[in-house]
């Protein structure tokens, strides 16, 4: 395609729209003869009162169109520069929709394409830096991807977090506490809570009691939960009961693979862990569904009750027991038994000490044609704690102490002793406190009053293809960056934590500083729907706190999307965030 830049030089910024918009297009440049030239655009920029316009002419096969966009000017000659060149795409993104209709997912300014951070520090620093970006990028969303294969229930999750902690030097918070040293800058020590939930903390320059530098984010997902007496036969085929949990589409959890991981904790004291389903040579399980030919009353049911919470019993088994007597009713339920005695010596009754969870078979995979994307079970909130870990334990000096918090029970109202209404991570504060400042209720009170906190959990990424439930200038979008949700809640804001606009305009200038992606966001219409996530708990200590978290496609179904560059972001904005908040 031919390109005639008028008043400008921002070749960068049209080849880029050029790329998305027309793949294979290869720009040549001069001037532009409408009636000879096939594929051509003329882009032309005027500057008047710290206002920027861009006109793009577009022609295409004989056809053509013109679109205009004015944006003004703020800031420096370095702001200004990146303003006149989204001009420029925005333009070109406009003529080549006037023209041919085109209108790709990502849209003009909200791209999932993984690149585009490191496309605006092309322009904006220079190709090797961009390079180096989109390397880490990379890598990031690898080490992203295994930490999810690994961590596919809150124990797992807790189990990774402590190894990757303790090759960082990390130390349990028993064994230092039992030792009575007190702890220095740059000491660091986790407390593991049930083997569900778990607490780093670095010490910073000052005291605890100055406040903490908090990342919290949850690592319990929506799942399948085996009940205390699971398994039955029913006509020759073994089942487990279960029981779902978290809010799910039940009908989005039948006719898939499914894998077994939990652990059965026996009399003696023996934890027996179990993973069925996710190796190769594993057998998987499924919990099953009625055929279209039988299915008319079923699909004339509301949504919510096509798959009753009842029929969601997971089919383990179809052979019966060898050499069984002809008068054994439940010969498979017999063979299913005799197979777990021998794999992992568990007998009938071990069921009611167990913690079993059904969860979807197969690993994290790059998702969409550009790899832009990753498709994971589970990334609500592990994407949130993943990247807080990856964070905490890649920033080493810190003026304040700095904490990860990884908690359970979110998806259930953040009850019970490792949910964060718990006062587990208070208590490990206050015996930190006693250790190095003298017992004191007043200084663990301070210590959390002047703490900041990120409460980082998902956002709902706005889908174009349900776009009746977003208000679209409020919702969260792809590539854009780590989500910021002033307030939470459903309606008229209730049940929500309303963030202190100081506190946010502090975190928007570190942000800026530090060159993090960021937005702003509302989950859903007002009136449709809403949610929230951790802070309002935290919030009652009289922290400034704010939730936060990366847009997730299909979030709560078996297998959610989120864009690689949201992925990065967040990284990057926890670690900024513990540095300078």
């Amino acid at each position: 395609m031919k390109l005639e830049l008028i008043g400008h030089d921002e070749k960068y910024a049209l080849e880029q729209s050029l790329l998305t918009l027309f793949p294979g297009e290869k720009p040549v440049y001069g001037t532009v003869d409408k009636t000879a030239d096939t594929r051509w655009a003329r882009v032309t920029l005027t500057e008047e009162d710290e206002r920027v316009q861009v006109t793009t002419e577009l022609g295409v096969d004989g056809k053509s169109a013109a679109h205009s966009y004015d944006y003004p000017l703020s800031g420096t000659e370095y702001e200004k520069e990146g303003q006149r060149r989204h001009a420029v795409g925005i333009s070109f993104f406009g003529a080549a929709k006037d023209l041919l209709g085109i209108s790709p997912a990502w849209g003009s300014l909200t791209g999932v394409r993984p690149s585009k951070v490191a496309l605006s520090l092309i322009r904006e620093g220079g190709k090797k830096r961009a390079e180096k970006e989109l390397q880490e990028l990379h890598a990031v969303n690898e080490k992203y991807k295994k930490c999810l294969d690994a961590g596919k229930t809150e124990r797992e999750c807790v189990t990774l977090a402590i190894k990757m902690a303790e090759e960082a030097g990390y130390r349990d918070v028993k064994e230092v506490l039992a030792a009575g040293k007190p702890l220095v800058c740059g000491d660091k020590v986790y407390a593991n809570y049930m083997g569900k939930a778990l607490a780093l903390l670095r010490m910073g320059e000052k005291p605890i009691s100055a406040g903490m530098n908090i990342l919290g984010a949850h690592i319990d997902s929506p799942r399948i939960d085996i009940k205390q007496n699971p398994l039955y036969e029913n006509e020759e085929f073994a089942y487990l009961d279960t029981h779902y949990y978290g809010g799910i589409k039940k009908y989005q959890w039948v006719a898939g693979p499914m894998a077994l991981h939990g652990v059965v904790a026996k009399k003696d004291g023996t934890i027996v862990e179990i993973v069925i389903g996710e190796k190769e040579e594993d057998p998987v399980l499924v919990i099953t569904d009625l055929l279209i030919h039988l299915a008319k009353e079923q699909l004339e049911k509301k949504a919510s009750v096509v798959i009753e919470g009842e029929r969601l019993d997971v089919l383990v088994g179809n052979r019966p027991l060898k050499d069984v007597d002809k008068n054994e009713k439940e010969a498979v339920k017999a063979n299913l038994l005799q197979l777990l005695k021998e794999s992992y010596d568990i007998e009938e009754a071990d069921f009611l000490s167990a913690e079993l969870e059904l969860v979807p078979a197969g690993k994290a995979r790059d998702c969409g044609l550009d790899r832009s994307m990753v498709l994971a079970y589970g990334q609500d909130d592990r994407v949130c704690a993943f990247t807080s870990l990856f964070a905490m334990l890649e920033v080493e000096h810190t003026e304040r102490a700095s904490c990860c918090l990884l908690v359970d029970k979110e998806e259930i109202g953040s009850v019970g002793a490792t949910g964060m209404h718990s006062r587990a991570f208070e208590n490990t504060v206050a015996e930190l406190i006693a250790l190095n400042e003298g017992e004191s209720e007043l200084k663990t009170r301070r210590a959390m009053a002047n703490s900041r906190m990120l409460s980082s959990d998902v956002s709902a990424a706005y889908d174009p293809s349900f776009a009746d439930a977003f208000e679209k200038r409020s919702a969260a979008f792809f590539a854009n960056g780590l989500s910021f949700n002033k307030f939470t809640g459903s309606g008229g804001k209730s049940g929500s934590n309303d963030a202190n606009a100081e506190y946010i305009a502090d975190l928007r200038a570190i942000f800026d500083r530090e060159g993090v992606a960021y937005q702003f966001a509302e989950l859903g219409k007002v009136d449709i729907g809403g949610g929230g996530t951790i802070a309002y708990i935290m919030a009652n200590y009289g922290m400034e706190v704010i939730d936060s978290g990366v847009p997730v496609l299909s979030m709560h179904a078996p297998w959610e999307v989120t864009s690689k560059a949201d992925v990065y972001e967040a990284k990057k904005a926890y670690v900024a965030f513990l540095k300078n908040a």
